[in-house]
């Protein structure tokens, strides 16, 4: 019999030892690719337009994409790598590069992440995932329906990124008391990936769930003096919004199959863990009125005050009160996507502020002659390309100008180029780093890199054509016309 162990034993240790040298060989490919895109794009003759700084901006994003999306090595040394090389390459000071892990983007983030964990271990989110489950019923599919609806309807209100960062600790209770394990269970992909997808969709339905739609009105008022009020927003958008959830819903159901029976045991289980808790702590009651508080001045303080700001004042309000402490804190914040999040930032603004982004969108559009509804086409395709690699805002701020002047020479009007912009580049549906709501989702470990990929290029492709069907059959009869 030990001869057989000993025979097992060394099998499973030589095909353990083949499969780290084949995850090396596959990592060592991997980079050699990477450098030699970066080598390539960065030492080949500048194109017309094209800065040499802002050629190596391009070949340092190249080589990042390559390596984000193979997954090679993590996701937070890519970021690592990219912030190292801007300096290198002479594309941004190293002061500038560094001081962009500062980004408001990463402090809210961050912010985002100590609140959730103190909704975690106060037990508040228990009580808050009976709740939610009592109203959506037993069925796994009303409820997955429900954490889609949920998360887009409050994402109407505030901040797609604040509707994420509440609802994440809701939904990991709920994935836990189903049993449910990361990575494998399909039902706990479905769970992540409706929470944040309801957030992004429901962000572009009015001005305040994002910056990229009060930075749009204000480009639209700075080139053309025109305001765009709420309401014509929300009439334009909403239904757009409805359209997008649909096909969201559609493409959740089938990619990732209901592995879950029943409920039962997650409700089950909600209510003893209530019942252990007995009436609502003190630290439950003031962690809600942190929270709350947080999400109120989300709501009403955010354009003033800053989101990030705020983000961290609720944070450190939690610890004056003394409801966590920082060792409960390393628990729960998952730091890999918080420095993947600044890696991206850091790569977004070299883009921007080279011209690259902009040369690379005037290469794309003004080689064609194009019809008013083919550029409107051409831009929002852009767009959406644009807000998987850098911020949305960030796609705004380069788009729309470019957008008004190419809307002058085709005859698109203005408001309808604001939308053609602002809205597909809120809708950055497979890269972690594309939006707050991907990597706060991502960072629950229950679905991987190229499930976010496969199941997020089918959504993008399914939401972009909804658009488009959208701009030419409905928006004609609210009066936005081509």
């Amino acid at each position: 019999m030990s001869p057989i162990r000993g025979s097992g034993g060394e099998w499973r240790s030589t095909a353990a030892r083949l499969l780290m040298a084949r995850r090396r060989n596959w990592r060592l490919f991997t980079l050699a690719v990477s450098f030699g895109v970066l080598i390539l794009i960065s030492t080949a003759p500048a194109p017309d337009g094209l800065t040499q700084q802002g050629q190596k901006a391009l070949a340092i994003f190249a080589m990042c994409i390559i390596l984000w999306v193979t997954h090679a090595f993590p996701l937070a040394v890519t970021s690592f790598l990219a912030i190292a090389l801007l300096p290198i390459m002479k594309v941004m000071d190293p002061g500038e590069a560094f001081a962009l892990f500062g980004n408001e983007a990463v402090f809210f983030i961050m912010g985002a992440f100590i609140l959730a964990a103190a909704l975690l271990k106060s037990g508040l989110s228990t009580r808050i995932a009976l709740i939610f489950l009592s109203r959506f019923g037993g069925n796994p599919e009303h409820l997955l329906l429900g954490v889609l609806a949920s998360s887009a309807f409050l994402a109407f209100w505030m901040p797609a990124h604040a509707v994420a960062a509440l609802m994440f600790p809701i939904i990991l209770q709920i994935a836990r008391s189903l049993g449910l394990e990361p990575g494998r269970s399909s039902y706990g992909k479905a769970l992540f990936f409706s929470l944040a997808w309801g957030s992004i969709i429901g962000g572009v339905a009015t001005l305040l769930g994002g910056a990229r739609n009060p930075l749009a009105i204000g480009i639209l008022w700075q080139h053309h003096h025109l305001r765009l009020g709420f309401g014509e927003w929300m009439v334009a958008a909403v239904p757009i919004t409805v359209v997008m959830l649909c096909c969201a819903y559609g493409v959740i159901r089938f990619f990732f199959r209901i592995d879950v029976a029943d409920i039962s045991r997650a409700r089950d289980a909600l209510r003893a863990a209530i019942d252990d808790l007995g009436k609502v702590s003190w630290p439950e009651r003031w962690v809600g009125v942190v929270v709350g508080g947080t999400i109120c001045c989300w709501i009403g303080l955010s354009h003033t005050v800053g989101l990030a700001n705020i983000a961290v004042l609720g944070a450190v309000s939690l610890f004056v009160l003394n409801l966590v402490r920082w060792n409960d804190i390393e628990d729960y914040v998952n730091w890999g996507v918080i420095l993947m999040y600044g890696g991206a930032i850091a790569v977004a603004t070299a883009l921007t502020e080279t011209g690259a982004a902009q040369w690379l969108v005037v290469s794309l559009l003004t080689r064609y002659e194009l019809t008013p509804f083919m550029l409107v086409v051409a831009i929002s395709l852009v767009a959406k390309v644009l807000t998987e690699g850098i911020s949305n805002a960030a796609a705004v701020a380069v788009l729309l100008p470019i957008g008004f002047s190419l809307g002058e020479v085709y005859g698109v009007h203005p408001v309808l180029m604001v939308y053609a912009v602002a809205i597909p580049s809120g809708l950055a549906f497979s890269l972690p780093m594309g939006t707050p709501p991907n990597a706060i989702c991502y960072s629950s470990g229950y679905y991987g890199l190229r499930e976010a990929l496969k199941a997020g290029f089918v959504l993008n492709v399914a939401s972009w054509i909804a658009f488009l069907l959208m701009v030419k059959l409905y928006w004609p009869l609210i009066g936005v016309r081509l």
